[in-house]
């Protein structure tokens, strides 16, 4: 009697252990990180997307946040959109929206945040610079807005506040990954595309040193608009970025078709901005990249 009384003991304390520590992982939060320009800010149509994409998204959004631009994290959705003549609908949505979606089915049991800075028409060479000038800035961003704009630096701040805020409530987290969607702002002039495979290796260097993570897995897509005035220069930012990714062990990018029709990633009529269906594919494929590159880091 008295065996099967602690026979049934130790299994209650097995149970009451297995729960604790199923709880912790629920409570795992993974991080993601999103930084670039336009195509990362997205021009995806919330309204365009099927009953079944919108349902996938009302699934996972208790799971899943999103903190954009320094503003508290609130779940997965679309961010709502000031009618203009370029996007005439109310609601928007960028890579992040498939990207949450795409990582919480894959891992179930996890929580995820997702913590984005975005500013459309900008460059790495100068407001994204880690090592930003006055002078870099002015050389490549219009308007005093954007000259005076520091974006890595608002990002850092971004995910500091946000990793601090899950600390205070005694969640557990880890930085999963970095994805990067910029390039062309830097296409349009000679000084920064041809600078820009330095300056993208010196982008991951900064996020790796500051936030401390030497095995940061980082997505960049490809960039493949054509404006401005230097004829050569999207092919020397496509080259860069499939260079530096392809000599890190744990970076990745998002290779694109460079001419229209723009089949793989479809965008609006501008033929530079990806749209709804452009967006969820770009979103659908970095959370592969990400689930790949994690599958790296454990080897």
């Amino acid at each position: 009697m008295v065996k099967i009384f602690i026979r049934i003991l130790i299994l209650s304390f097995l149970i009451q252990a297995h729960e604790i520590v199923a709880q912790e992982l629920d409570e795992d939060v993974q991080v993601v990180l999103l930084a670039g320009q336009s195509n990362m800010a997205g021009g995806g149509n919330y309204d365009k997307l099927s009953d079944s994409i919108k349902e996938r998204v009302d699934c996972v959004s208790h799971r899943v946040s999103l903190s954009f631009n320094g503003k508290k994290a609130t779940p997965l959705s679309y961010y709502k959109n000031k009618p203009s003549k370029k996007y005439k609908f109310k609601r928007r949505f960028g890579p992040e929206l498939l990207m949450g979606v795409c990582l919480a089915e894959k891992y179930p049991d996890k929580t995820f945040l997702l913590i984005k800075r975005s500013q459309g028409g900008t460059s790495l060479y100068g407001a994204w610079n880690p090592k930003w000038s006055a002078e870099k800035a002015k050389q490549l961003e219009k308007g005093t807005f954007k000259q005076n704009l520091k974006l890595y630096q608002l990002h850092i701040k971004d995910i500091e506040r946000n990793l601090e805020e899950l600390r205070t409530k005694k969640l557990s987290y880890q930085v999963v990954g970095l994805t990067w969607m910029q390039g062309e702002n830097d296409a349009a002039k000679e000084v920064a595309a041809k600078s820009y495979k330095k300056n993208l290796r010196k982008l991951i260097v900064s996020y790796k040193r500051d936030l401390g993570l030497s095995k940061l897995p980082f997505v960049a897509g490809q960039t493949n608009s054509r404006y401005g005035d230097f004829e050569g220069g999207p092919e020397m930012v496509r080259a860069a970025i499939e260079k530096v990714a392809n000599s890190d062990y744990y970076s990745d990018y998002i290779a694109t078709k460079n001419d229209i029709p723009w089949d793989d990633y479809p965008k609006h009529s501008d033929n530079v901005h990806y749209n709804s269906e452009g967006q969820v594919r770009l979103g659908t494929k970095f959370a592969e990249k990400i689930i790949d590159l994690n599958q790296k880091t454990k080897r």
